[in-house]
């Protein structure tokens, strides 16, 4: 019987240099959209998708998320004072979100250096994988990493979350090679091969990879042995593909709206559309949009 996906990892060690000056002092993850962190719906899609301990890969730069995840009895004894509850329950519930972990990455190596950084935490136990640069929403449906968790329960399998992308943008992502003879089942696709950002031509597929995975623990061996890859950095994709000449590895091609929030464009995107998606904010949102756009046209 498959043993239970209960732990996952999110790496939260990056320096976020594209979004700098706003992070030489402030974690990429704790800029909100609106006024939620980012890493705070990675974490809430975890625990959507079912997981119960999530260990956060750090440095030492990284000390307001451990806060934003703590109890703060200071601010909530001001709060009841002032009379404002939900607010208090508000950061209750965020204190209590799930069992969260920290470990320090002490070294800037890589993602596949993170990720080995939780062997001790993960155990023989399959695993998930979120990245916080990509927050995914699937309103009407089930979480991105609850698809995956779904799909490793038939095949006891790896499982990288994948999405279609226009064939002009293959090079900016990792791209899976889908196997010739295994049909696709649906969503699901055995793989032969993953390629690292491929020239548009020599793309084996349009299947990008976008920062969900479940894998099997025998990664950790071979991320003890992997050498440096692209950037001089332990790629976690380079296991990968060792992993696929052991056992089998599938791509899952998840539903739901996906937003690259380490991209400016892709965070000022996520904004505009949660803001609209709140009640409290879509009527004038909406119209600021319109009167934008009618002055446009004006001009």
């Amino acid at each position: 019987m498959n043993k239970k996906v209960r732990k996952a990892i999110i790496p939260a060690a990056g320096l976020g240099t594209r979004f700098l000056p706003a992070t030489k002092a402030i974690a990429k993850e704790m800029l909100p959209i609106v006024d939620i962190p980012t890493i705070q719906y990675i974490i809430q899609e975890a625990v959507d998708s079912g997981i119960e301990e999530i260990l956060i890969i750090t440095n030492s730069n990284k000390h307001a998320m451990e806060n934003h995840f703590d109890k703060n009895y200071e601010l909530e004894e001001r709060l009841k004072e002032s009379g404002k509850l939900e607010q208090v329950k508000m950061i209750q519930d965020i204190a209590d979100m799930a069992n969260i972990y920290y470990i320090r990455q002490k070294e800037p190596k890589g993602l596949g250096h993170a990720v080995l950084c939780a062997k001790s935490f993960i155990g023989d136990e399959p695993f998930a994988v979120l990245l916080g640069d990509d927050v995914v929403v699937n309103k009407e449906g089930k979480p991105a990493l609850k698809q995956l968790i779904e799909q490793y329960s038939k095949t006891s399998a790896s499982v990288i979350g994948v999405q279609t992308v226009d064939k002009k943008d293959v090079s900016k992502y990792g791209i899976v090679e889908p196997s010739k003879s295994h049909p696709a089942k649906g969503r699901l696709v055995k793989l032969t091969d993953m390629v690292e950002k491929p020239a548009v031509e020599k793309a084996p597929s349009q299947l990008a990879v976008l920062g969900r995975y479940v894998l099997t623990p025998e990664i950790f061996e071979l991320l003890e042995t992997q050498g440096k890859g692209a950037g001089g950095e332990i790629q976690l994709t380079d296991a990968i593909k060792r992993l696929l000449d052991r056992q089998a590895v599938y791509a899952y091609d998840f539903e739901g709206k996906r937003y690259d929030v380490g991209d400016k464009f892709g965070f000022i995107k996520a904004t505009i559309d949660f803001a609209l998606d709140r009640e409290d904010l879509h009527d004038q949102v909406n119209e600021y949009i319109h009167t934008l756009v009618e002055k446009e046209k004006a001009k």
